[in-house]
C-alpha cells in the first residue's frame, strides 16, 4: 500500500461476499488525515489467490477500527463501527456491501474500542459486547444479548473497576472451566502504571474479581505498557492487550501480556499462568493468573512490544510469536518460540467454516468455506479424578487492535485421555429465527482436529464434522512399547525354535547310529 501513500493499521481475512473465497479487509490512514479516520478496503479473493488488481474501497471512513461480526446470520461478515457521517454504529452487510443503522444505542463508543462478538449467555448464539464512553475519564461496558436474531441491550452498562486509572483492552475467556465466557480486564490503578491488575466479571456478576494483582519479582516491580493516544505522536503505541490460549494445555486458559520494569526501561513479554487460587480475593472463580517469570526464552526478548499464541507446526501445541522493536520505533523484528511443554497433555482442535458454496452446491458434495466470526464451542469430559469437566471458547470474537485471535480454537483436555462425552457447536442466526443453530457431536477422540461444516445453516442435524488425529508422545511410545514387546517374544520363539531344531538333529544322528536288531 506504499504506493498509495497510506498506512495499514489492521488486517482482517474473512469471506465478504459469500463466494467461499478468502478476502482480505485492510484498514489504512491516511498522513493527510488525522488518526481518527481510517479508510477501509476488501481485496477480493479469486481462484484461492488474491487478486490485487480487483479491490474494492468503502464509501464511507471510520473512526476507529472497525469489528469483523456476522450481524445478520447469513454467515457472511459484515462490518460494524462509527462512520464519520453518523454518531452511531452503523452495520456494512456482507454480500451486497449495503449500509444499515446497527444499534439504536446513544452511548459513545471508547477509542480504542474492545467490541467483541461471542457468546454471554450460554445460548450458543453470539451476542454483541461493546465498549462505550460516557466522558473522556470513564469506560462503561454494554452487553447487547442475541434474542431470535435480534440484538437487545441486557441490564445498565457495568462500569470499570473502581480505583482503576488506565483501562486496556478486554478479553474473553472460560477462565474457570465452568463452560462460560468470563470477562477479562488489564487495569492499571494509577496514571503511569506503576500498579497494574488483571479483573474478571461475566454477565449478571455485578463486581468485579481480581485475578491477579501481585506483579513484583523479587524486587523488581513490573506493570503494564500505557497506550498513548496522542494523535500528534509519530509513535506507534499498542493498547494494553492479553492474548489468550492453553499453554499447557490443562483445560484453563493462560495469556500473554508485554510488562515493563516500573523502576527501569526493560519492557518484556511475559505469560501468565491460569492456576489455583490461593487467596480470598479470587476465591469465588477458584482460579488465578500467576506471572511466570522464569520462561527464559521470553526474557532474552528485549523492547517486546506484542506477544500472542501460534500453532506453528499445527500440532494442537501452541506455541509463541513475539513483536520486539528494532534499532528504531518503526522498525520491528518478529520472535518465534517453540513450545517445549514435556508433560503429554490432551487437546481438541476445532475449526467452524462457514458451510457457503461459491456457485450452486453440486449434488453430493458438501462445501466448506472459510474460517467464521461468531461460533461458539463447548465440550464435557470426565477428568482422571472422574469429575466433570468442561471447556469453552469462542471463535474469531474479536478483530480490532491487534486482537490476533486465530481461526481456531485449541481447547486443552489436562491428562485424561478419556473420549470427549460431548462436543457442542453454535453459529449465529438471523432475525425472527427462534430455534438456536446448535449441534452436539459424542465420544470425540482426544489429540485431534475437529473441522465443522454447518450445512445447511438452519439444519444441524445434518452438519457435518471432519477429525484428523494428531498422534500424541504416548501413542508413539506405546507403539515403541507393542513392537519392543513383539520382537522379545519373536526372539524367545526363534531361540525356543533353534533348541528344538538341534535337539531333532541330535535324535536323527543317534537313530542312523542304533544297530537295528529285527534287520537280523
Amino acid at each position: 500500500m506504499k504506493s498509495l501513500g497510506v498506512t495499514i493499521t489492521s488486517v482482517v481475512p474473512g469471506d465478504y461476499d459469500g463466494d467461499s473465497q478468502m478476502d482480505v479487509l485492510l484498514t489504512t490512514q491516511a498522513p493527510s488525515h488525522g488518526k481518527d479516520e481510517l479508510s477501509v478496503f476488501i481485496f477480493w479473493g479469486h481462484n484461492q489467490t488474491l487478486d490485487l488488481n480487483h479491490k474494492t474501497m468503502l464509501n464511507k471512513t471510520f473512526h476507529d477500527e472497525p469489528l469483523v461480526m456476522d450481524f445478520n446470520g447469513d454467515l457472511i461478515p459484515d462490518v460494524f463501527g462509527v462512520t464519520s457521517d453518523s454518531s452511531k454504529p452503523q452495520i456494512l452487510l456482507g454480500g451486497n456491501l449495503s449500509w444499515h443503522p446497527a444499534l439504536e444505542t446513544q452511548s459513545k463508543m471508547y477509542i480504542p474500542h474492545s467490541h467483541a462478538f461471542i457468546d454471554l449467555n450460554n445460548d450458543f448464539t453470539a451476542d454483541l459486547f461493546l465498549t462505550t464512553s460516557p466522558n473522556t475519564k470513564t469506560i462503561q461496558f454494554e452487553t447487547w444479548v442475541n434474542k431470535d436474531g435480534n440484538f437487545s441491550k441486557v441490564g445498565k452498562s457495568k462500569e470499570m473497576p473502581s480505583g482503576a486509572k488506565v483501562v486496556g483492552q478486554s478479553v474473553f475467556a472460560d477462565f474457570d472451566g465452568d463452560g462460560q465466557s468470563e470477562h477479562l480486564l488489564p487495569v492499571c490503578e494509577d496514571e503511569t502504571c506503576q500498579r497494574s491488575a488483571i479483573y474478571l466479571t461475566k454477565l449478571g456478576l455485578d463486581q468485579w474479581i481480581p485475578v491477579l494483582q501481585d506483579f513484583r519479582n523479587k524486587d523488581t516491580v513490573w506493570g503494564f505498557v500505557p497506550y498513548q493516544n496522542d494523535k500528534s505522536s509519530t509513535e506507534i503505541s499498542f493498547p494494553i492487550t492479553l492474548h489468550i490460549g492453553d499453554y499447557n494445555m490443562d483445560g484453563y486458559p493462560d495469556a500473554l501480556a508485554i510488562l515493563k520494569n516500573t523502576s527501569g526501561s526493560n519492557q518484556q513479554a511475559f505469560l501468565l499462568e491460569n492456576v489455583p487460587c490461593n487467596n480470598i480475593s479470587c476465591k469465588s472463580v477458584r482460579r488465578m493468573f500467576k506471572v511466570f517469570w522464569e520462561l527464559s526464552d521470553l526474557n532474552q526478548i528485549k523492547d517486546a512490544v506484542v506477544a500472542t499464541f501460534f500453532d506453528i507446526y499445527e500440532d494442537g501445541i501452541l506455541d509463541i510469536i513475539v513483536l520486539s522493536k528494532g534499532y528504531s520505533n518503526k522498525d520491528f523484528a518478529i520472535h518465534t518460540l517453540k513450545n517445549n511443554f514435556e508433560a503429554d497433555a490432551y487437546f481438541v482442535k476445532v475449526i467452524v467454516l462457514s458451510g457457503l458454496c461459491s456457485n450452486d452446491c453440486p449434488r453430493k458434495i458438501t462445501p466448506f468455506g472459510v474460517n467464521q466470526p461468531g461460533p461458539y464451542i463447548m465440550y464435557t469430559t470426565v477428568d482422571a479424578n472422574g469429575y466433570l469437566k468442561n471447556g469453552s471458547a469462542g471463535q474469531l470474537s474479536q478483530s480490532a487492535h491487534y486482537a490476533l485471535q486465530l481461526p481456531y480454537n485449541v481447547l486443552g483436555l489436562g491428562r485424561s485421555a478419556n473420549f470427549l462425552d460431548h462436543l457442542y457447536v453454535g453459529i449465529p442466526r438471523p432475525l425472527g429465527e427462534k430455534s438456536i443453530r446448535k449441534q452436539e457431536w459424542t465420544a470425540i477422540i482426544p489429540n485431534s482436529q475437529l473441522i465443522v461444516i454447518p450445512y445447511p445453516h438452519n439444519v444441524p442435524r445434518s452438519w457435518s464434522a471432519k477429525l484428523y488425529l494428531t498422534p500424541s508422545n504416548i501413542v508413539l511410545l506405546t507403539a515403541i512399547a507393542l513392537i519392543g514387546v513383539c520382537v522379545f517374544i519373536l526372539a524367545i520363539i526363534g531361540i525356543l525354535h533353534w533348541q528344538e531344531k538341534k535337539a531333532d538333529d541330535r535324535e536323527k544322528r543317534q537313530e542312523a547310529h542304533r544297530f537295528h536288531f529285527d534287520a537280523m
